[in-house]
């Protein structure tokens, strides 16, 4: 194979790579009802199932790319493989609650190893800039193909054969990018003669677990528990920065994060997926509960905006190589707020439906499929090649608490507006008090009711639900802008990665 086919088939294993991390995120909230029924699992213990991916692999992204960049980034790789799928069969055998949880939990620690090496991969495999950057765009275009099949696949397949199926899944394909990676993705690393950081270790993951914890729980309703946590965070995190600057052979370049370019793509990173993830997740509810859709129908109706996510990356590097990164990034960020300003217009008017949805959802995942592109480009081009494990994990910790700190701000807002706009509708206090606690409990309540008593109280919950979701859509809009602002105005007019790239 040549050298250029071979950079091609390097991108398509490692995209696959990828596909099956991004599907497995969003498979199982389409899995997640069937196995509450058959585990019946208690409400924390729900809880842990949900987010121990999460913060397992929040923790352990800084360390996984920088063992990539020493140990080896293909060997990173490959081991992540064999912990996912070994992790997925432990799903599939489980009998008890907490098996699941292990098998979540592990899944996280196999992610944190796949994600930062796949991109750090392409870093080294990928040398010519404008290459290079089709790459980047190609592996953005991935998340978006992830966000899109997880709940349609994992729909169908959980709907014929149980929710062990979406984690039995995940073995033959992690089989496959093995095999594959084998073949055909070279080798690379950056040996450092100085020993490893085991106390930046275990600072990074404290402090980085406990910020993802924190950001979870001050958006659901343990605010005290949270509010503790984000300050265990502030105080591990400061240690883990003066001692990254301190030492000779840090775990974290952070004096990347010097570079202007470098550090404005990650925070337009974090606030535009603060946005999306927040945006994506309201919707979700609005669909099932007042909209009383089925997940895989609710799935369907979501399609717009990750279609839309898998499109636009791949025409994005033309965009940035004929007007640079700081237009690109800030033009997409403004479509992106227009749409979302659409739904919130609409529900002042009084008359808020899925038309003015479906474009929301267009227009989110067309302006942030181009300005997350030109920003991740801009990061990753922006960094030294030898620290391109660190700044891929950079890349990464953006996505993922930009997306959980957007559900817990964002999500809290809408929670108290919901709560605040449901009238008494004549109920006991009791029952009042679950129907304000959230759209889906006043669904269960309705139920209860049922007949016409049950109608009115699901009908007023959505009302007030709808209204909350268009204050959401406007708070959405004003981070959206916030982050192609700051993109605009601090990134150089010249910098154009498929130029400048180290």
């Amino acid at each position: 194979m040549t050298g250029a086919r071979r950079r091609w088939a390097v991108l398509a294993v490692l995209s696959g790579s990828l596909l099956i991390i991004a599907m497995d995120a969003t498979i199982l909230n389409v899995a997640f009802p069937s196995l509450v029924a058959d585990l019946r699992p208690t409400s924390v213990e729900q809880l842990w199932i949900i987010d121990a991916y999460a913060l397992v692999l929040s923790g352990l992204l800084i360390t996984a790319g920088a063992l990539g960049d020493r140990w080896g980034r293909r060997r990173l790789l490959l081991g992540g493989f064999a912990v996912f799928a070994a992790a997925s069969l432990l799903a599939v055998a489980a009998t008890a609650p907490w098996v699941v949880i292990a098998a979540r939990a592990l899944l996280g620690v196999g992610g944190a190893a796949i994600m930062p090496s796949t991109i750090s991969i392409l870093r080294v495999v990928f040398t010519d800039p404008r290459e290079r950057a089709v790459a980047y765009s190609v592996w953005t275009a991935v998340i978006g193909a992830g966000m899109a099949f997880g709940p349609l696949i994992g729909g169908l397949v959980v709907q014929a054969h149980g929710w062990k199926a979406a984690f039995l899944l995940n073995v033959p394909v992690a089989v496959a990018c093995v095999a594959l990676a084998l073949w055909l993705v070279p080798e690379s690393s950056h040996p450092r003669e100085g020993r490893w950081d085991w106390w930046g270790v275990a600072l990074s993951v404290v402090g980085m677990v406990t910020l993802a914890g924190g950001i979870k729980l001050v958006g659901g309703h343990d605010v005290p528990v949270g509010i503790v946590l984000l300050a265990v965070a502030a105080v591990t995190l400061t240690l883990f920065v003066r001692r990254e600057l301190r030492i000779a052979d840090p775990l974290l370049q952070v004096r990347m994060f010097c570079n202007r370019v470098f550090s404005v793509a990650a925070v337009s990173i974090f606030l535009g997926m603060m946005a999306l993830g927040a945006v994506l997740f309201l919707i979700t509810q609005w669909f099932q509960y007042a909209r009383g859709l089925e997940p895989f129908a609710a799935g369907l109706r979501l399609l717009p905006a990750p279609a839309a996510l898998i499109v636009a990356p791949l025409f994005t590097p033309r965009l940035m190589e004929r007007f640079g990164v700081r237009v690109v990034l800030g033009a997409g960020m403004a479509l992106a707020a227009l749409g979302m300003a659409v739904p919130w217009i609409a529900d002042l008017a009084g008359h808020l439906e899925y038309v003015e949805i479906a474009v929301a959802l267009l227009c989110l995942g067309t302006g942030f499929g181009v300005a997350a592109t030109a920003a991740s480009v801009a990061l990753l081009s922006s960094s030294p090649q030898e620290e391109a494990g660190g700044a891929a994990a950079v890349e990464e910790i953006s996505y993922e608490l930009g997306g959980a700190m957007g559900v817990a701000a964002i999500g809290s807002l809408a929670a108290v507006l919901y709560r605040g706009d449901v009238p008494r509708l004549g109920l006991p206090d009791a029952q009042l008090a679950r129907v304000r606690d959230s759209i889906g409990e006043a669904a269960v309540v309705a139920g209860q009711q049922g007949g016409a008593a049950g109608d009115r109280i699901l009908s007023a919950a959505s009302a007030s639900f709808t209204h909350a979701l268009g204050v959401a859509f406007l708070a959405a809009a004003i981070l959206l802008l916030a982050s192609g602002y700051v993109g605009y105005r601090i990134v150089p007019p010249d910098f154009r990665p498929t130029e400048n790239a180290h």
